[in-house]
């Protein structure tokens, strides 16, 4: 049974809703954010596949660029860095303190690993009041191979010193979970609003509405 549970950030952690009231100002569509960020996943897959390597904050800026230019929106400097810098100052979703205490109490080891470069992403967390509770926190950055390339995963096992089977990758996007799978982890699955698994990949043992559901399923998994 994996004894790590390594915590995907954006929008698993933290709720990417909160930078809606911005797109709506900028976009005059709430639902651009999302197909920004739908749009910055393609180009983290281009990149990787293609061994082309950029950051996500670079990614992010050129997607922004690229939905910006298919809606005819032109972007004042002011604008887009409101809407970049949204990402550092993003809230935890709110269940998500107590479910992982829940968790860490059992002692089980936690820790995150994440597209963001490691200055965002301790940004992100220290903002968001989580900071205390991942033993590590990693980024894909490391290596230069984003998710959902192998070597992220098998960094992580590396640095938290275990192998990816003693690894459960938590995460909201199919593509995470399926690159966390194919690399030898575990994974459980948070189905939130709009999040389905991929039926080409495998199927995690692990599937819940929202953390609280996670984490109650890890348990059982944990006791038996």
């Amino acid at each position: 049974m994996p004894r790590v549970c390594v915590f995907d950030v954006n929008e698993t952690l933290l709720d990417l809703r909160a930078l809606d009231p911005a797109f709506t100002q900028v976009f005059g569509e709430a639902s651009v954010r999302r197909e920004w960020f739908t749009q910055m996943i393609q180009s983290a897959l281009v990149a990787t596949v293609t061994g082309e390597y950029a950051t996500f904050g670079q990614i992010g800026a050129a997607a922004l660029a690229m939905v910006a230019a298919r809606r005819g929106v032109t972007l004042s400097d002011d604008a887009r860095t409101q809407l970049l810098r949204g990402m550092r100052s993003l809230p935890p979703h709110p269940e998500i303190r107590a479910a992982l205490e829940r968790l860490r109490a059992t002692g089980l080891r936690l820790a995150t690993l994440t597209n963001s470069t490691a200055e965002v992403a301790e940004a992100q967390l220290a903002h968001a009041g989580l900071t205390d509770l991942f033993e590590l926190r990693l980024s894909a950055d490391t290596v230069q191979r984003l998710k959902p390339a192998p070597e992220a995963y098998r960094m992580a096992a590396e640095r938290l010193g275990v192998a990816p089977g003693d690894i459960r990758l938590v995460a909201a996007h199919a593509w995470d979970i399926a690159g966390a799978l194919r690399a030898g982890c575990a994974a459980a699955f948070v189905a939130r609003p709009g999040m389905v698994l991929d039926p080409l990949a495998p199927v995690p043992d692990v599937v819940g509405d929202d953390m609280h559901a996670v984490v109650e399923q890890i348990l059982t998994l944990e006791r038996a």
